[in-house]
Order: structure tokens, then sequence, then C-alpha cells
């Protein structure tokens, strides 16, 4: 059996490549994978290379792992190429951050809009489209996914230079769906969902659970919460369902940042975002925490995560099912950044959205939402 080829561009990353091959690890039937890993950080690079390794020979898994620190090497015969890349990293990252924060505006992520958000897409767009080029010498039928952010700005400015078939993922929808699912008192795995919009900004319109729809539900206890005086975690969220009757994926801590003139200052509820609502320096601390404990793992001085082996539904996780069902055919329908085309009629026809579509033989066919809700799309 030949063996098909992943590439994961931006492979030194604190999470995602450990997860990733884990998932390959754990799956039995997508056949036999070599998993090339690119990173320009070579002290990264063998640092992954090891553990991924480590990890295929824990599992006796029959995955060959290889490493490289210039991509043309490794996109030959790519059957799958991820990208995962963040250009600066973390400590560009901090800088989109803390450079607005001097002159009052106050973030919690800063990789999507305002400041921050346009900082990392000048970083960003220059070196994805590259990657996209190389893409289309070396690979050109390879399935192209991406990961990095600027999510909506990186695939549109792909597909519109460069016309190559991008496709975005983020796991923000299967997330949104889970806190839907906990909310309401239903089993989480059983949420579905239709809805559109921008990566970071997607409104959620109709949610259902074996078939039933949930919002009489959620409507239920969000309405015994407010008689008792209490205020639902993401309460930003919460006042967008209900005046515009779709709700945002992913909860405040990235929605927030689509709506500055209402938290002037960074004033949310009370505290101030990036500080003590969603407090950023934590975030880039447990990036760094983790990427150190992959170094150490790989070098023997602390042991392999196990947990990686038995985690739930999430983003590494995703793009095996995406995979199984573009070529097992099983047209199982997945939250991705394409354009539109039509298929959301009242939102313009040639932007990126993040909708739901169907992953068949034939590649990604978005579902038609004729329905979608007039004040969400006026907001996108």
């Amino acid at each position: 059996m030949k063996r098909k080829k992943i590439v994961l561009l931006g492979a030194g990353s604190s999470m995602f490549t450990q997860g990733l091959v884990a998932d390959f690890i754990m799956t039995k039937d997508l056949g036999l994978w070599e998993i090339a890993l690119v990173d320009i950080n070579e002290q990264a690079l063998e640092s992954i290379a090891q553990l991924s390794r480590m990890m295929v020979q824990k599992k006796n898994a029959d995955i060959t792992i290889t490493a490289s620190v210039d991509r043309r090497d490794a996109l030959p015969g790519a059957d799958v190429v991820v990208a995962t890349i963040a250009v600066g990293g973390r400590r560009g990252w901090e800088q989109d951050v803390f450079i607005p924060r001097k002159y009052g505006i106050y973030q919690p992520v800063g990789d999507t809009t305002m400041p921050g958000g346009i900082s990392r897409a000048l970083r960003m767009i220059p070196v994805m489209l590259d990657i996209a080029r190389d893409v289309r010498e070396l690979c050109p039928h390879a399935y192209f996914f991406n990961y990095s952010n600027p999510m909506t700005a990186i695939c549109q400015a792909i597909r519109k230079e460069l016309n190559v078939p991008v496709i975005g993922l983020c796991h923000g929808v299967i997330h949104v769906e889970h806190y839907l699912g906990k909310f309401a008192g239903v089993d989480p795995s059983k949420v579905r969902s239709l809805g559109a919009g921008l990566n970071h900004l997607t409104f959620l319109h109709d949610v259902r659970c074996e078939g039933e729809p949930l919002w009489p539900l959620i409507n239920d206890k969000l309405n015994r919460l407010k008689e008792e005086g209490q205020l639902p975690d993401n309460p930003f969220s919460w006042s967008l369902y209900e005046r515009y009757g779709a709700f945002p994926a992913v909860l405040d801590r990235h929605v927030v940042e689509f709506f500055p003139e209402r938290f002037r200052q960074g004033q949310y509820y009370g505290k101030t975002l990036g500080i003590d609502a969603f407090s950023f320096e934590g975030v880039i601390a447990d990036g760094d925490r983790i990427y150190e404990e992959m170094h150490e793992q790989a070098q023997g001085r602390k042991p392999l995560n196990e947990r990686l082996f038995m985690r739930s539904s999430g983003e590494h996780e995703l793009l095996v099912d995406i995979l199984r069902s573009l070529y097992k055919d099983e047209r199982k329908i997945f939250s991705v950044n394409v354009p539109n085309g039509g298929a959301v009629p009242n939102l313009p026809g040639h932007s990126v959205l993040e909708l739901p579509a169907a992953a068949t033989g034939r590649g990604f066919y978005p579902l038609s939402i004729p329905d979608f809700p007039e004040l969400p799309a006026s907001i996108l």
C-alpha cells in the first residue's frame, strides 16, 4: 500500500503537532502515512521530530516521521499540507497586544481584528502567499488546510491573489456546540448547528440535539438565571443572542474584538479585557510552558504526555475526521472557511465565510443556507 504524505508547516508549535501525531497514531483506517515536519526553528524542529518518533515508537505505529527546515524539500509528493505557522511566534504576538495597550486599546487575543489582527495579517499574509505558491508548484493536487490566524484574511488573500483552494479550519464552532449543549443540559456530542460568518464571529442560528431544536431548553435556562439575578459566563455573546436570535462563535474572548466601540478602554463587565478578563499574559505563559515541556519530553527529562492519546473532540481530531470523509466519500458535514459562492445569499458571494460544508470524494461542497437571518448578516 502506498504511504500517503502529510506536510505540517510550523511543526514546532507548542501543542498542535503533538495532538495531530497522536491522532494519526490512534487512527487505524486511513492507511499508511508519512508525517513530514517543517519548521524554520532548528531547535524546535529537532525536539518535535524526536518527540513524534518517541510517540510513534511508544504505540508501535507504522508511521514515518521526517523533518526539514525547508518546506520545498518536504512538499513534493504531498497528499495533504497543513499550515500552522505564526510569523514572529509568541514574542511577535505579544507586541500585537502590548503596543496597542499603551494607547488604551485592550485586546484579549489580538489575532483576528483590531490593531493586533491587522499587525498579524501584515506579517502572515506575504508568507502564506509564498507557501501557497510553493504548494501550487510542488504538490498542486494536495489538500491544503490552514489553521493560522487571521484565518479569514489569510484564506481570502490566497484565494484572491492565487486562486489556490485553501481550506481554513478552526475548532470554534464545534466548541460552541458543546458549550451550548452543556448549558442546555444535553449530551454535547449530539448537538449540531447551522450558521455562517467570519472566523471567530460565526453566528449559529439553528442549534439542535438529535433533531430537536435546542433553543427552547437554552431559553428556559437563560430565563431562570436572569430571574435569579445571575449573569451567565460569556455575557456579551448571550446579549447578542437575545438581540439577534443567533449565537456567536467563539464566545466572548474572540467576539468582543469585533465590537471595540462597546468596550472603551477595554472595560468588560467590571474587568479589563486581556488583563483580568481573558488574561493575555496567561495565554502566552501557558504557550511558553507547553513549548518548554515539549523540549523536556524530547530530551527525556519529562515522560511522554499520555493524555494526548485520550483527548475528546477538538481541532486535531477534526482534521483526521475530515480526511476520512474526503478519502472515503463519507459526505460528513464540517465547519470550514471557504468562498461563499452564493451559499448564503445575503452575504457577498466572493467572501470567504465560515460555514458548513460536506467533505466528499470530490472535495468540499458548502451547504446552501437560504434562511440566514438578516440582522446577523448586516453585522457581518
